[in-house]
């Protein structure tokens, strides 16, 4: 690995602007925003995916492929990603640096404790709960009531039974009361973390969360907690984007984690508009499928950021589409041109979607040694057939050199196609509307259903002036629909709104549909008891 200052100087970050932590790691004073902010920015690339299969579609590998593959023909690129959870770490997909040789180090810190950052959300997230429950136990003179605290405690760690708990149980003073905790990325904190311009922004957006109401039903604001502070002390650090590098020497921003399914799914805002100052080409990934990652980057960060991309990137694998196509997870390495061209149903439907937010779109063949001749030339003549513009890569196996295709196709996208980016809906539309919008054009839904408690939620919101805000809708990722056993590209089915949280800090409504969680299980063989077989 290279030292992290010779890292920096790939992009023109002086040694006073880094901070580092060890020899392989920095964060960046941002303080370097303000002396650079009049720079042009440059183009910005999202990478995204198909609905995603178990065999996985190498997202964040393309994503440091093709930066790699940029920067080996002489265009100056930056990458940005989330920072990994602990939670799918220790669960079922294991680590988030990339893979084989399309990789950002040093893996192990960056999957695991990495800069602290995890540890300042979930000890922040925490404090606010302690101190809700102490006022209400030191007298309670913001007259909290206990049955109506919205604020989660949380933990980094995929932990089932934490999803129903009972606090205050043995305090002769306080009320025994259900509780739950959500996973560290699902908290509204590490939302606002990644929406956030600056630090200032970040406690305003603090003081606005709601944590509770009273009881004449009046919302209760973190700023009454008076604990702002305190949370800056814990956050100081964590605000300030991470540089790594990948295992050719390229830099990479790291900052921020919301899961896509049950959050918003995409890295800071902070990392993404410093690194538009520094480099022509940003790249930047979105969680799982484009009908999750890619829509909420597209309707809520770029909103919230007044982002414009340039181009979106559609990682799609040969094997996955057959899944998506009916062939059985145990024959995939066997050769079935027909489910793989019924497959490419789902990855239409995702550039259909992209398409509907005015931005040109590149396919990027994620190439695996199962692929046969037969199918890849059946997908490339799909690919031309349709119209798409689409490239191979192969950068797992063969480093750049693989990603110098993908990374030629999407420079020449962006110097002859332009972007005419607009967002899905109006947030001045009302709730239900922006809700059925995304459901109905996205998803390919035939009719959004609600519960009783999402109705009567719509209604509160609405009354207190948050129907105004975009809609960020937790969704199982693993299919189109609300049920996670639906592949490739259903239409007319039914999506279920059980309940609407509201993330005022953060600024938009969180509607759950169908069995989605906010605090993910392990698995049967979770990854934490794989590493003890290798």
């Amino acid at each position: 690995m290279k030292n992290i200052y010779d890292i920096a100087k790939k992009i023109n970050i002086e040694k006073e602007y880094v901070i580092p932590y060890g020899n392989d790691k920095a964060k960046i004073d941002y303080s370097l925003f303000d002396k650079i902010k009049d720079r042009k920015d440059g183009k910005l690339v999202l990478v995204t995916a198909i609905t995603p299969t178990k065999v996985g579609e190498g997202k964040t590998t393309s994503s440091i492929a093709i930066h790699d593959g940029l920067r080996r023909i002489g265009v100056e690129s930056l990458l940005c990603l989330r920072e990994p959870s602990l939670g799918p770490v220790f669960g079922l997909k294991g680590g988030a640096t990339g893979g084989g040789k399309a990789s950002v180090i040093p893996s192990e810190d960056i999957n695991l404790h990495f800069t602290g950052d995890m540890h300042a959300l979930t000890s922040s997230i925490n404090l606010i709960s302690a101190v809700i429950d102490n006022h209400i136990f030191q007298g309670n003179s913001l007259r909290i009531n206990p049955e109506r605290i919205l604020w989660k405690r949380a933990l980094d760690m995929n932990d089932r039974a934490l999803r129903s708990v009972t606090v205050m149980q043995d305090e002769k003073k306080g009320t025994p009361r259900h509780d739950e905790f959500v996973i560290t990325v699902a908290s509204e904190l590490m939302a606002i973390l990644c929406l956030a311009s600056d630090a200032d922004d970040f406690k305003k957006r603090v003081k606005d969360i709601i944590v509770a109401y009273d009881f004449d039903n009046n919302p209760v604001r973190l700023g009454q907690l008076e604990i702002s502070n305190a949370i800056m002390k814990l956050m100081k650090q964590a605000l300030l984007p991470n540089l790594v590098q990948t295992l050719e020497e390229n830099p990479v921003f790291i900052h921020g984690g919301p899961f896509a399914n049950i959050a918003h799914g995409c890295n800071s805002l902070m990392a993404t508009k410093l690194a538009l100052k520094l480099a022509p080409i940003v790249l930047t990934e979105a969680g799982f499928g484009a009908d999750l990652g890619a829509e909420k980057f597209l309707d809520i960060k770029c909103r919230v950021g007044n982002l414009h991309p340039d181009c979106v990137v559609m990682v799609a694998t040969i094997r996955a589409l057959k899944l998506h196509g009916g062939q059985p997870f145990e024959e995939l390495d066997k050769e079935n041109v027909e489910a793989l061209l019924i497959g490419t149903a789902n990855l239409k439907k995702h550039m259909e979607n992209m398409k509907k937010y005015h931005i040109p779109v590149v396919i990027n063949i994620n190439h695996f040694e199962s692929d046969s001749a037969k199918e890849t030339k059946a997908l490339c003549d799909w690919c031309k057939q349709e119209g798409y513009e689409y490239a191979f890569c192969s950068s797992y196996s063969e480093g750049s050199i693989g990603g110098v295709e993908i990374a030629k196709k999407v420079k020449e996208v962006l110097e002859k196609e332009a972007s005419h980016y607009a967002p899905l809906y109006d947030v001045n539309m009302p709730i239900k509307e922006k809700i059925d919008t995304i459901c109905r054009e996205i998803y390919g839904a035939g009719d959004v259903v609600y519960s009783d408690l999402a109705l009567k939620q719509i209604e509160e919101f609405k009354a207190i002036g948050y129907d105004k805000t975009p809609i960020c809708i937790a969704k199982t990722p693993q299919s189109l629909t609300d049920d996670p056993k639906v592949l490739n590209a259903p239409t007319g089915f039914t999506v279920t709104i059980r309940e609407i949280r509201l993330s005022a800090g953060a600024n938009f409504l969180v509607a759950l549909t169908g069995k989605i969680m906010t605090m993910p299980g392990l698995p049967k063989v979770p990854a934490a008891v794989l590493m003890e077989r290798k």
